[in-house]
């Protein structure tokens, strides 16, 4: 396009680049470049935003499944028109979108208590499929003893907490307070590259945890941690019952096996 078509050669082309911008993130707010056919600045509007929404509703399916038509359409216009990316790719369009929405975004009386959680969740599976870690690049012992050994944990395996179960929201299920307990989760992609979740509990939580902050530990030393922690009568319970718990992770490929 031409600087000619903006209008005159009285601004630079950075003022107009500016101007033209503007007007594309927020067109009831900052009027077109004068001397641009309104189709054609129709086209531009369009194409820009609805190219942004694509990307968003397809990161967060059931964030949008939930959400009124306008109030979604404004939330993302208002992403559109305040937000400035930090990276260039589309596919971390959604990471950006839920920056905004954790650090820049007002909230509005109309929003879902959960809508920070959800989306969190919504970004954690995105973020897991297209990730470009590969399990067969992790240096494992996939048969060690995950008693004896430092049970390795997959990069591709995220123990996450949220005070709403975001996994069961939907249109059919959009509580308005927290339940009395918190939900512990952990989402991971298997060798068959399939995202997947699994609710867990507290104790396991507690178990991944310990292991992934001392690559030390051994798996017997983390679960004897967690007996003294609660103080339990028998730890040789505790410590057969994690056994357990331990191959069951490995089985889904979220223990991948112990540290070499």
């Amino acid at each position: 396009m031409h600087v000619s078509e903006f209008g005159g050669a009285d601004k630079t082309f950075t003022e107009l680049q500016y101007q033209f911008a503007a007007h594309i993130r927020n067109p009831d707010k900052y009027p077109k470049p004068a001397g641009v056919e309104e189709r054609r600045m129709t086209i531009y509007r369009e194409l820009f935003f609805n190219n942004i929404e694509g990307f968003i509703s397809g990161g967060f399916p059931v964030l949008r499944s939930i959400t009124r038509e306008q109030d979604w359409m404004r939330m993302v216009r208002d992403f559109f028109d305040q937000y400035r990316c930090h990276s260039p790719y589309f596919l971390e369009i959604a990471e950006e979108f839920l920056t905004w929405l954790n650090n820049q975004r007002e909230p509005e009386a109309s929003d879902y208590p959960f809508l920070q959680e959800l989306a969190h969740y919504e970004w954690v599976e995105l973020a897991l499929d297209t990730s470009a870690a590969r399990l067969s690049d992790v240096a494992v012992d996939g048969r060690g003893d995950l008693l004896q050994g430092h049970p390795l944990q997959s990069p591709l395996a995220w123990s996450l907490m949220y005070q709403y179960p975001v996994q069961r929201i939907g249109k059919h299920y959009k509580p308005q307070r927290p339940p009395e307990h918190p939900t512990f989760l952990m989402v991971y992609r298997n060798r068959e590259e399939r995202v997947k979740f699994m609710q867990i509990n507290q104790l396991t939580a507690r178990l991944l945890y310990l292991l992934g902050e001392n690559r030390d530990l051994s798996g017997a030393q983390a679960l004897q941690q967690i007996a003294e922690e609660m103080s339990h009568p028998q730890p040789e319970q505790i410590i057969a019952g994690g056994r357990d718990v331990l191959q069951q992770l490995r089985d889904k490929d979220i223990i991948l096996g112990t540290q070499l």
